[in-house]
């Protein structure tokens, strides 16, 4: 006769402490939470504020002018025209602007992100801007801006919401930086 099988009580005993069973870690405690809400702003804000420390330890402030992406019309005229096969690798490329780009200008600089995670960031400062030229788009509802830069590179920001207003705040601060149409 075999001999009798242990019963599953005693067989999680032994496997409760056998050094090879392995545990789960205990829980964590809750991490504080503030009693304050978190606060969510549209992106089309003008009134952001970004502090940055400088060298000498004082906050200094940098107001976010315009923060956002490619037009809607952009997107929505292009997916109208896509529906023809002609036209549908721009209808790519607009779908691509419309959910990898972002332009954000400040006081202090220009900054480009893209890519999925956001990964892929350029930043500018307004005096290495030597000139700026404005493109409109669909009857002046959106277009594009074209920065050169002092060393000769071309940044072409597309489908850009408001972009006369944008390209007048950008010459605005490259000549106040200096850097406006000194080469």
């Amino acid at each position: 006769m075999p001999p009798p099988l242990p019963s599953a009580v005693s067989a999680s005993a032994s496997a409760a402490s056998s050094p090879f069973f392995l545990r789960s870690p205990p829980p964590l405690p809750n991490p504080p939470r503030s009693s304050r809400p978190l606060k969510r702003h549209s992106t089309s804000c003008l009134s952001l504020v970004v502090a940055r420390a400088s060298a000498s330890g004082a906050a200094e402030t940098e107001t976010v002018f315009f923060d956002g992406g490619a037009h809607y019309g952009d997107l929505v005229a292009n997916l109208v025209l896509g529906l023809t096969l002609l036209w549908l690798p721009l209808t790519l490329a607009a779908v691509s602007r419309a959910l990898l780009l972002r332009y954000r200008f400040t006081s202090r600089r220009v900054t480009v992100i893209s890519g999925l995670s956001g990964d892929d960031r350029t930043d500018f400062p307004y005096s290495s801007v030597s000139d700026v030229v404005v493109v409109p788009r669909f009857i002046g509802e959106w277009g594009d801006i074209v920065i050169t830069l002092r060393d000769g590179t071309k940044v072409d920001l597309r489908s850009v919401p408001r972009f006369r207003e944008v390209a007048d705040y950008c010459r605005k601060m490259a000549a106040a930086e200096g850097g406006l149409g000194s080469r």
